[in-house]
Parts: C-alpha cells; structure tokens; sequence
C-alpha cells in the first residue's frame, strides 16, 4: 500500500523553503522635532474672534540608517489656524519611528516604509496633536484618520507628471 504524503505548509501555500521571510519590528518612535506657536495671543483675549480657518500639511519621508536593516520613517505635520485677526497658532511636528526590516523586497520597501510605517505611528502623533493644542489652551485638534496609501499614489503620479512635463 502506497503512503501518501501530506504537502508541507510551505509548498501548500506555494513558497519555496528556501525563501526567507520578510521581518518587520518597531524599535521605537520620538518626536524629532516640535514647534507650536501662539503669536496672537492679546488679541484673542480682546473678545471674541471669528472661528479659525485650520489649514493642514503633511508629508512623509523615509531613510536608510547606518546600521543594516534600520530605517526611519517621518510624518512632517504642520497646523495653521487663523482668522481675519492673524495667526492663532502654529504647530509643527516631526514625528519618526524607527523601524528594523529584514529580507524585503527593494520593490516592496519604499511603499512600506512611506504608508505602512506612518499608518502604524500616526495614531500617536494624533494623539500628540490634540495634546499639544488643548495644552496651548486651545480646543484639541482632533485629526481624521490619514490613508497614506492614497498619498504615496498621489505623490507618485505627481512625479511622474512633473518627469513628463520638463522639455527634453
């Protein structure tokens, strides 16, 4: 009677045992830089103003560090808020988390280190963002969840657009 034998995880999920896993770990995350400003602050006190208008920026970047396999990914956060009486505040933040990736693809490291690697720290510079604000004795600055993957495609067409614009 013939044994039959059972496919291994591996070749069940159709890798190759020799393929190496890819590996991910947050080794931490830091402010890097702060800045809030409150320049308007005694004619705020005057009475009451208009609501503000609140313009957002946000970017990202990402680097390779010295050591092999460390990388830092950055959110660059700056907040606005003003009316027809000037600037109420000014925050600015860089906000970095600093990740260890093994075994990753070079296709599939870009897009992980500008979307997955914010996505993971953003939650805590929300919460940092409205801290800061309500510290600065304002109401807190509560920021809608970011689709990172929506920016890197923007920004990715956006180079593109600005490769096929320059004359040759």
């Amino acid at each position: 009677m013939a044994e039959e034998k059972k496919p291994t995880p591996q070749a069940a999920a159709g890798t190759d045992s020799n393929e190496v896993a890819v590996e991910a770990q947050i080794v931490g995350q830091f402010i890097k830089d702060l800045s809030f400003e409150n320049p308007s602050l005694g004619k705020l006190l005057e009475g009451p103003a208009e609501p503000p208008s609140i313009k957002l920026e946000i970017n990202v970047a990402a680097k390779k560090l010295k050591q092999d396999d460390f990388f830092e990914s950055v959110i660059d956060f700056k907040a606005v808020a003003s009316n027809k009486d000037g600037t109420i505040y000014d925050l600015e933040v860089l906000y970095a988390g600093l990740f260890r990736i093994k075994n990753m693809p070079e296709a599939a490291l870009e897009p992980f280190l500008l979307v997955n690697c914010p996505t993971l720290t953003f939650p805590f510079l929300r919460r940092l963002v409205a801290d800061i604000t309500r510290e600065g004795g304002f109401p807190p600055l509560l920021l809608d969840p970011i689709d990172f993957g929506q920016l890197f495609m923007r920004r990715k067409q956006d180079m593109a657009a600005a490769a096929n614009s320059k004359p040759n």
